[in-house]
């Protein structure tokens, strides 16, 4: 896993992984919780941001 800054912006800051398909994402945090994001691949709004291992 990288541990400097810039490589994890890149891996965790502002992506999103859609909870029913498991796509990724690169989104605003802003327009995910209000709902105006949704999936390119099934639609859904139900998004969460990437788990840090």
């Amino acid at each position: 896993m990288a541990k400097f800054k810039e490589a994890m912006d890149r891996l965790f800051k502002r992506v999103y992984i859609c909870r029913k398909c498991k796509t990724k994402i690169k989104a605003s945090p802003q327009k995910v919780l209000l709902g105006k994001v949704k999936c390119r691949r099934c639609g859904s709004k139900a998004l969460r941001t990437r788990r840090k291992k």
